[in-house]
């Protein structure tokens, strides 16, 4: 029976990427929250709907929350693409039996941006910055020895120069596990929340009614209305196989199908070796079948160390961005 259900999951998870639609690239906001936060994971095509042994498993899976058997924190940070900073800070707290805390922090920052105008196109002095930030909170519980589920809360906030929008968005997810070191399966649904609209200082304009008259006032107070947009609704399940090759040799795969609701269909696969729990080898590949995709290859390492109850990991991962060159992602987490 068992073997069945798997079959049918599968079946219903990557098939449906067969099912070619009409893309909707450019309709959301919140994009900075499809930046995926782990290292180990980036490094596997950041297929992680399974993954449940890390403090930023949370961001692909809320259920993994209920996994975490310690309390720590990890630090991600990435110098991201046109010389945009991307950070994330993931913190756990293991409460035992009543389930385990999660919270995170999201920044992204462009940096000074030179304003310019028709008149002076070479700058008028002034600088600007594009900032996005996101907190969230969520809660984690193992129902059973297999099963976990899992939720996060999220309020995000983009700001350009003197105007911004804020919303709240929720994740859930639900993780199963066939045993210890049999196959996972995990699937989440991610930033289902309010429409945003942008306000602020830049949107206040003069407004001449009608320029043809002459006498009329030609700087009426005004202000312009900007529309509502979702954020980028993301349904992500994987299969995943961990293997105790023998004493000290591990090896991981990944499979994981997406479903956005501003894109079509794709599938991301990735592997890690580990070699006596210390050190990582990965490599994977992202949004395989999209069309007029620009990622594609990922590559990582790690190394991490435990000293008593004390867990120590550092990771690294490379993702091709085609024509956009390509990212890095550096990962720094203490569990204990």
């Amino acid at each position: 029976m068992t073997n069945r259900i798997v079959l049918l999951l599968t079946i219903l998870a990557f098939g449906s990427v067969l099912a070619a639609g009409q893309a909707k690239t450019g309709t959301t906001v919140g994009q900075f929250l499809m930046i995926e936060p782990s290292a180990r994971i980036g490094g596997m095509g950041n297929a992680g709907a399974t993954m449940n042994d890390e403090i930023d498993a949370a961001y692909y899976n809320p259920a993994a929350i209920g996994h975490l058997t310690q309390s720590g924190v990890q630090f991600t940070h990435s110098p991201w693409l046109a010389g945009i900073t991307f950070d994330y800070a993931g913190l756990a707290l293991s409460l035992g039996e009543v389930g385990n805390l999660y919270g995170s922090v999201t920044s992204l920052n462009s940096g000074d941006i030179a304003v310019t105008t028709v008149d002076q196109p070479l700058g008028t002095g002034e600088n600007y910055k594009v900032t996005d930030i996101a907190f969230g909170l969520g809660y984690g519980k193992q129902i059973s020895e297999r099963f976990s589920v899992g939720i996060q809360f999220k309020y995000l906030q983009e700001t350009i120069w003197h105007s911004s929008m804020s919303g709240f968005a929720l994740d859930v997810g639900t993780l199963y596990r066939i045993s210890p070191n049999g196959l996972h399966i995990g699937a989440s649904i991610s930033n289902f929340g309010t429409r945003p609209q942008f306000d602020g200082r830049d949107l206040r304009i003069q407004f001449d009614q009608n320029k043809l008259i002459n006498g009329d006032n030609p700087a009426i107070p005004g202000q312009i209305n900007t529309l509502d947009f979702p954020l980028p609704i993301l349904f992500r399940v994987g299969v995943g196989l961990p293997v105790d090759v023998d004493r000290n040799n591990k090896l991981h795969i990944e499979v994981d199908a997406y479903h956005p609701s501003d894109n079509n269909e794709s599938v991301s696969f990735g592997a890690e070796w580990m070699f006596f729990d210390t050190f990582a080898v990965r490599g994977g590949y992202q949004n395989l079948f999209l069309q007029d995709s620009e990622v594609g290859l990922t590559l990582g390492a790690g190394i991490h160390y435990t000293l008593d109850d004390v867990r120590v990991s550092f990771d690294y991962a490379w993702a091709n961005h085609g024509r956009l060159d390509y990212t890095q992602l550096l990962t720094f987490g203490v569990t204990f």
